[in-house]
């Protein structure tokens, strides 16, 4: 079955594929009725093996199925890092999260913190020009001082936690200090942060949805990241299903099923309107592997640079548009998700971005693609990186891995080793000296924006 994207949305496939965008005296306007309401759901931590859609056993997640059963699911999608805040900053400027100033995580503790968010047009501000309202609901984590609130760059509105992480799901506190703000001012509500989260959404959503005026929402849960807090009859639910689960893993299936629940009791208040409505769900990293979390069959987890730390659940789904069912084997990455939502709102993305549009694939997931080389970078404190970076560079289905500051390079080929277990440096030294001198050629690039 074949589904094709709204007229109005429709590029020119041979463009996309050399990620050229549509040129500039196409209308950033367009009919309101023709855009659908966009709702991007960002997870924290979630592991690529961790929904049941992407073979967990151990984790139900019905909400999460349906929605890819409903749309499609992608199997090499990428974060563009294997931290919080640079993926975060990629998704919402569209560019390699470096190149606006964020190649590491922006901390409530400035000795520790690596990266200060450019003033580059964010995805809000965009949709905003092509007529949306706009709403950020949940974790920010891109900056806490002046012209770093979400309201200073783009949303209309803010419900959620400005810090980079929660101490407690009950107390909201990071460091004694309270985050939660509503809008510009500080709250202290009662309840688990997965279950305020969900119903200021839906609260947004039902605003919104009180006018014919199309709407942006962006919402970004705090679980499954640690401290591994699920609530007490999510908990029970899980051991009395699994009595013998080991309690690490069993806290941690508990608060991914309970992320899942609410994000049903979203789907259902989107339902109720009726109208057309894109929903994209992604996480922002690999799971966290000390504290339980499974990223499936891929080496590593969070933090590295392995296949573990940076491939994501994606789902896609929008109804009378994408396939039912379908799934994509092609690459994306978290900063073309700015690209491919301005082309679904019936508008274009600037053309100084980084990412490419990905509706041809969301269209036709068997299309060919051509090669893609994405680069990836974290810059760390503390004893182990002192202010030092980690990258990786994929050029097709080779990948060059530098997962430690003192680390000699990897070299990898994902196609014939997935799991990155035979390193090819010394077998292959002209293609290890080709990626490095294209890795220095993206860390020149970021260089040139400051992130202090």
């Amino acid at each position: 079955m074949h589904f094709s994207p709204h007229p109005k949305t429709r590029f020119t496939f041979s463009l996309l594929l050399l990620g050229v965008l549509l040129c500039s005296n196409v209308s950033t306007q367009v009919v309101k009725s023709s855009q659908p309401d966009i709702i991007l759901i960002v997870a924290d931590d979630l592991g690529w093996g961790d929904l049941g859609c992407y073979g967990a056993e151990d984790v139900l997640t019905p909400k999460l199925d349906a929605l890819a059963a409903g749309g499609q699911k992608w199997s090499q999608f990428y974060a563009n890092c294997c931290v919080c805040s640079p993926t975060r900053a990629s998704i919402l400027s569209g560019c390699y999260p470096d190149r606006v100033g964020v190649p590491g995580v922006i901390r409530t503790a400035n000795t520790n913190s690596w990266g200060k968010l450019a003033p580059v047009p964010l995805l809000p501000e965009h949709l905003s020009r092509f007529g949306y309202q706009t709403a950020c609901v949940g974790k920010w984590h891109l900056g806490l001082y002046s012209g770093d609130h979400p309201m200073d760059r783009g949303f209309m509105r803010f419900d959620g936690f400005l810090g980079d992480m929660m101490d407690d799901y009950f107390n909201h506190r990071r460091h004694g200090e309270n985050y939660i703000r509503h809008n510009r001012t500080e709250t202290n509500p009662a309840g688990h942060a997965t279950a305020l989260f969900t119903n200021w959404a839906i609260r947004a959503i039902q605003e919104f949805a009180a006018t014919e005026q199309p709407y942006f929402l962006y919402l970004a849960y705090n679980a499954p990241h640690t401290p591994i807090q699920p609530p007490t009859d999510a908990l029970s639910k899980v051991l009395g299903r699994m009595p013998k689960l080991e309690p690490q893993r069993a806290n941690l299936v508990a608060l991914i099923e309970d992320m899942d629940w609410h994000i049903g009791k979203l789907l259902a208040a989107v339902k109720q309107y009726e109208r057309d409505t894109l929903i994209v769900f992604v996480s922002d990293n690999g799971g966290q592997s000390e504290v339980g979390a499974q990223n499936g069959p891929l080496r590593g987890g969070k933090q590295s640079m392995y296949e573990g730390g940076l491939r994501i659940p994606a789902i896609v789904n929008w109804p009378g548009h994408v396939a039912p069912g379908s799934e994509c084997h092609r690459i994306g990455v978290t900063m073309d998700l700015l690209p491919s939502i301005c082309e679904c709102a019936g508008g274009i993305a600037p053309p100084e971005i980084d990412g490419m549009s990905l509706t041809p694939w969301i269209n036709e997931p068997t299309q060919v693609q051509a090669e893609r080389e994405i680069y990836y970078t974290r810059r760390e404190g503390g004893p182990q990186y002192a202010g030092l970076s980690i990258e990786a560079l994929r050029q097709g289905d080779w990948k060059l891995v530098h997962n430690f500051p003192t680390q000699a390079f990897e070299l990898f080929n994902l196609a014939k080793d997935p799991q990155e277990q035979v390193d090819l440096s010394n077998v292959e030294p002209q293609k290890l000296r080709q990626l490095i001198a294209r890795l220095q050629h993206h860390i020149q690039r970021g260089a040139q924006v400051p992130w202090q």
